[in-house]
C-alpha cells in the first residue's frame, strides 16, 4: 500500500522535489494531500516562515529556469518545462507567477517518493542525509552530494539553499537531468 502524497504544487507533476520538513504555517503544516498554490502563496510562506523557505523556492525556480534554458538550447522546445524561459524573462517572475501552481509540472512534497512503480515523473530528493533516511533503492553515488537511480527516475542533490546548491551545482544538476532523464521531461505533457 502506497502512502498518500502530501505537499505543494501539482499532484501529478513532472518534476517532483522532496523535502524533509514542512512550512510551519497553517494550512501548509496540516495538509493531508497535495495543494496547488496560487499567486502570492510563495511570498506568504516566505514572509511567515523565514529565509530558509525563501531559499527553497528561489533555488527551485532557478533550477527550473536553468533546465528550461538548456532544453531550448538543445532544441527540445515542446512542453511546459521547455517553455518556461520563453514565457518568463527572469526566474523570479517564474517563481511568483507559476512555480507550484496549476499546470506548472512542479511539486514540492513532504512525503517520500513512490519508487515502487514506473512513472513519467522525475524525483529529486533534497539532501544526502534525508535521502539516506528514506532508504531509496539502487542509488549510484556520483560524488559526495549527487546520486542517481535511472531505474526509478531519481536524483539526490544538495538541499535547495544557495550555499549547498550553488549556481555551479544548479548547472551540474541540470546537466545530470538532461544526460539521464531528458526523455522523461520531453515526453508528451498534458
Amino acid at each position: 500500500m502506497t502512502q498518500q502524497t502530501i505537499g505543494l504544487g501539482q499532484s501529478d507533476a513532472r518534476i517532483c522535489v522532496y523535502i524533509a520538513n514542512t512550512p510551519q504555517l497553517t494550512p501548509y503544516n496540516q495538509l493531508s494531500s497535495v495543494r496547488e498554490l496560487q499567486a502570492g502563496h510563495i511570498n506568504e510562506i516566505g514572509q511567515a516562515c523565514g529565509n530558509g523557505w525563501r531559499k527553497v523556492f528561489n533555488v527551485y525556480a532557478k533550477v527550473m529556469f536553468a533546465l528550461s534554458s538548456q532544453l531550448c538550447l538543445s532544441s527540445k522546445t515542446d512542453g511546459v518545462i521547455a517553455t518556461i524561459s520563453q514565457q518568463y524573462d527572469r526566474w523570479q517572475s517564474y517563481r511568483d507567477q507559476r512555480l507550484l501552481q496549476n499546470k506548472s509540472e512542479t511539486g514540492l512534497f513532504f512525503t517520500a517518493p513512490d519508487t515502487s512503480k514506473q512513472s513519467e515523473q522525475l524525483h529529486i530528493v533534497m539532501g544526502r542525509q534525508y535521502a539516506k533516511s528514506l532508504n531509496l533503492p539502487s542509488l549510484k553515488w556520483l560524488n559526495n552530494e549527487f546520486a542517481i537511480s535511472e531505474a526509478h527516475n531519481l536524483i539526490v542533490c544538495p538541499y535547495f539553499d544557495y550555499r549547498q546548491l550553488s549556481n555551479i551545482k544548479i548547472v551540474y544538476l541540470t546537466e545530470l537531468i538532461l544526460a539521464h532523464f531528458s526523455s522523461t521531461l520531453t515526453r508528451s505533457q498534458q
